[in-house]
């Protein structure tokens, strides 16, 4: 019997043994795995630097600072929150998100080119006047105009100068004179034709304008015999209109893009783009009529049509086209890239 219980005796405490053997190494390992399997991912690096808005530090828009005229007043802000601000003032936000980086850059290079050449500005480095420099809007303003749509519209605007940030159109290794407007004929024009000097870079090339989608694409503007010799002799008094109205305007030579690039009116050669300023068309791609005794003008896009189209832009972007290959387009033998670090160098500048 007593040997029978040293057997039992035995067998248990090899059992145990045997047990302890598979168990002790399953608990040290679960704390492990239950903490490698119930863990949060890993945050990804990337994607928060992508969520940081364009003017984050460390960025190169946030480095370069910058002196905005607005109104009366000049505002310091860095160039990442002022190209914000011009992107929502100056291209629809329902536009395709490559058109508005395509805007960002243009917007951007148009400030560095202002700063390189001195601007218009004894105090500042640009305006918000888009007349003089460009258009500006404040994010308040611009959630008022936007409505139920402002946070999407407002995430755009800042992933598009976000994402581009520091990229430039340059040639020859500078700023260019990165114009744009808001719709061609579906050619854009020169610089040459439409102001003094031409420059390599503004050339005409094909502009795909969605007519049918274009708001005010075709316009049509007519003027009594006094309203036209009004606005006319206002900007020039030697113009003479003693002949018949349909002898007023003649000579009309058109341009490459199919704008007016001369025209006599009352005896005055003037520019096709001078006419349009002086009688407030949408652009200088017009043809006119003389319909009951009056002056009426037909207008085919908006914008002096130099540079890029904003809406053929956004025509390129929805059929697949990047920034990049959007402003290589529309400003001839650029490159788009950031911009040199010394470049940015004035008094208060980096």
């Amino acid at each position: 019997m007593r040997r029978t219980n040293q057997v039992r005796q035995s067998v248990a405490v090899s059992v145990l043994l045997i047990a302890a053997l598979f168990l002790v190494p399953l608990l040290v390992i679960a704390p492990f795995r239950t903490a490698l399997f119930n863990r949060e991912a890993p945050v990804d690096e990337t994607e928060e630097r992508a969520e940081l808005p364009p003017f984050a530090s460390g960025s190169l828009d946030a480095a370069a600072k910058l002196r905005v005229l607005d109104g009366d007043q000049v505002l310091e802000m860095d160039l990442g929150q002022y190209l914000v601000g011009v992107v929502r003032a100056e291209m629809p936000a329902s536009f395709a998100q490559e058109a508005l980086k395509a805007q960002a850059v243009a917007a951007r290079t148009y400030t560095l080119y202002k700063i390189q050449t001195g601007g218009n500005h004894e105090n500042a480095d640009i305006c918000t006047d888009y007349a003089c420099c460009q258009a500006y809007i404040s994010e308040e303003k611009a959630r008022a105009n936007w409505g139920d749509a402002a946070d999407e519209n407002e995430r755009k605007v800042e992933e598009a100068v976000g994402t581009t940030d520091g990229q430039t159109i340059l040639y020859g290794g500078v700023p260019v004179l990165a114009v744009f407007h808001s719709s061609s004929a579906g050619l854009t024009r020169g610089a040459g034709e439409v102001w003094m000097n031409d420059l390599p870079y503004l050339q005409p090339v094909d502009s795909p304008e969605p007519a049918d989608s274009i708001p005010n694409y075709y316009s049509r503007v007519e003027f009594t015999a006094e309203e036209f010799r009004e606005k006319f002799l206002a900007a020039h008094p030697e113009a003479d209109f003693s002949g018949k109205v349909s002898g007023w305007l003649r000579d009309a030579a058109k341009d490459t893009a199919g704008s007016v690039a001369k025209v006599t009116v009352g005896g005055v050669p003037v520019r096709g783009s001078s006419l349009r300023t002086i009688l407030g068309l949408r652009s200088a791609c017009f043809d006119w009529e003389v319909q009951d005794g009056k002056l009426v003008f037909f207008v085919t896009g908006y914008g002096h049509g130099v540079g890029m189209s904003q809406y053929g832009a956004n025509a390129m972007a929805e059929a697949g086209s990047g920034y990049q290959e959007i402003l290589t387009h529309y400003y001839t033998g650029v490159t788009v890239e950031p911009y040199p670090a010394d470049l940015f160098t004035r008094d208060g500048g980096t």
